[in-house]
């Protein structure tokens, strides 16, 4: 699942880590991300790079690895932005790859609490179209697409969609889930993941109120440039009705 921040990604993380047949990891190249690019602006920026994987082939050769006997899914919640340039993508041919999106300005209005000044390149938006042609090329089929107010609006009827569009049986457990922190959370959680943390499934969409400051319109216009090449091919809510 090729996400941004702020997509509802950590919503949809605990969604599929509730089906049985299911393991689940958690944004497994940003300790690569903040180790390379040298980020210091990112909260728990020293504590992400000494808990988890800074080589971005360790974490390719886990990520392609074989699942435990009980399991016959791997759903890997993946920001785009840490597919930096020199990361062979050859990988994700062996993967199913799914891609969510949120309107940019709701997207950014939430980043700014966490990321004061970000750049287009880290609200992932370029990378995703980037894979989504990628994908597109590969296949001939444009890949799936969720716009996060979509699942909000109606979850059992767009996790149906996507399930049915990737050849998986939906199943109900996917609508709700344990309340905290779970096992398979990166070390950021407490910094970035908020109200999901306490929830026990997807809260109704409420539209996010304000407009983004002037000086960041020529950020908004090329994010929702990018957002609607991909919300161009994304599942109907319509026909979840």
């Amino acid at each position: 699942m090729w996400s941004g921040p702020r997509n509802i990604s950590t919503a949809m993380m605990r969604s599929w880590g509730n089906r049985s047949d299911t393991i689940v990891c958690d944004e497994p190249f940003y300790a690569h991300y903040l180790h390379h690019t040298g980020y210091t602006h990112h909260p728990a920026h020293d504590e992400v790079i000494e808990n988890h994987e800074t080589d971005w082939q360790r974490v390719v050769d886990e990520l392609i690895g074989p699942l435990p006997e009980s399991k016959s899914i791997f759903y890997q919640k993946q920001m785009a932005q840490h597919m930096l340039s020199h990361i062979d993508l050859a990988w994700t041919d062996q993967l199913t790859n799914v891609f969510l999106i949120r309107s940019p300005r709701e997207m950014l209005l939430s980043l700014f609490k966490v990321l004061p000044s970000p750049t287009v390149e880290e609200t992932g938006l370029p990378r995703q179209v980037e894979l989504f042609e990628r994908e597109l090329q590969r296949t001939g089929e444009p890949p799936a697409v969720l716009d996060s107010r979509d699942v909000l609006l109606d979850p059992r009827g767009m996790l149906n969609q996507l399930c049915e569009r990737i050849d998986i049986p939906f199943t109900t457990d996917m609508l709700s889930w344990k309340a905290g922190l779970h096992e398979t959370d990166g070390v950021w959680a407490p910094h970035w993941y908020g109200n999901v943390v306490e929830s026990t499934s997807f809260e109704g969409y409420q539209p996010r109120h304000g407009e983004v400051p002037d000086e960041y319109q020529d950020l908004l216009a090329e994010c929702q440039r990018l957002y609607d090449r991909l919300a161009e091919h994304k599942i109907d809510l319509s026909a979840t009705a």
